[in-house]
């Protein structure tokens, strides 16, 4: 049985009419239920990728495949809301005249039960007891898991984190990396995380991806690419940290 989920073929990516190369050839793999970090300092092309496959933007050249189904290619474009990928964004993107439960119901499909499949998130999350509260009356940690439950409560066959953790004081983003990851494995999902941190991406993840300028330096299981980095910036990433 095939349990490659998405499978990304020789994908280039430019910009301001050719001149900057944000990703070049880049090919990569996802398998069911595995939780990936795609690693890299800012301009490597992290941003640009997870784009990429939520249909927000499109490649000149390659193909993006989920469940051996095309989303894009030179010939082929599904319209990202076609696409069961769900995304948390970096700032979060509540919308701030909704209240918890109506953010989180938003994106449920009418096929569901959306106050039954609400309050089943609302406590996988531990935010039961929230939901009349607006997102101005929460913390950065409450609103990140509102966030998370936004795009859960949809059940995105694949779901993206962008940079999850990026507002939050240490104490409190090393809380939520671990709560988050727990519920991500609870749910069986299958996850991307996009950082810049390396020891987020050696804690939360089944394999890493690292990119710089454009390019995969190096992927594969993380364990495997902590202990035999493939070159010289590879090891000054991973320079103290343990796994």
């Amino acid at each position: 049985m095939n349990s490659k989920l998405l499978d990304i073929k020789n994908i280039t990516k430019t910009f301001n009419n050719g001149k900057v190369k944000a990703l070049n050839n880049v090919s990569l793999s996802l398998d069911k239920g595995k939780i990936v970090a795609i690693v890299g300092e800012s301009g490597s092309g992290k941003t640009t990728l997870i784009r990429l496959i939520t249909g927000l933007e499109t490649q000149d050249a390659g193909s993006i495949n989920f469940k051996s189904k095309v989303l894009s290619s030179e010939t082929v474009f599904i319209k990202p809301e076609k696409r069961n990928i769900g995304m948390v964004f970096q700032e979060y993107a509540l919308f701030p005249n909704f209240n918890v439960f109506d953010n989180i119901s938003y994106g449920i499909s009418k096929n569901i039960d959306k106050k039954e499949r609400t309050k089943e998130v609302l406590e996988l999350v531990a935010l039961s007891g929230l939901e009349k509260r607006y997102p101005h009356e929460l913390s950065g940690g409450q609103q990140q898991r509102v966030a998370l439950a936004r795009a859960i409560a949809a059940k995105p066959e694949l779901l993206i984190l962008d940079e999850p953790f990026s507002n939050l004081d240490v104490i409190l983003r090393h809380q939520l990396r671990n709560d988050i990851v727990e519920i991500l494995r609870k749910t069986n999902a299958t996850a991307i995380f996009v950082t810049h941190d390396i020891k987020d991406a050696l804690k939360i993840s089944d394999d890493i991806i690292i990119l710089q300028k454009g390019t995969i330096l190096q992927q594969g299981n993380t364990k495997e690419v902590f202990e035999n980095p493939n070159c010289k910036y590879i090891e000054l990433l991973f320079d103290d940290y343990k796994l």
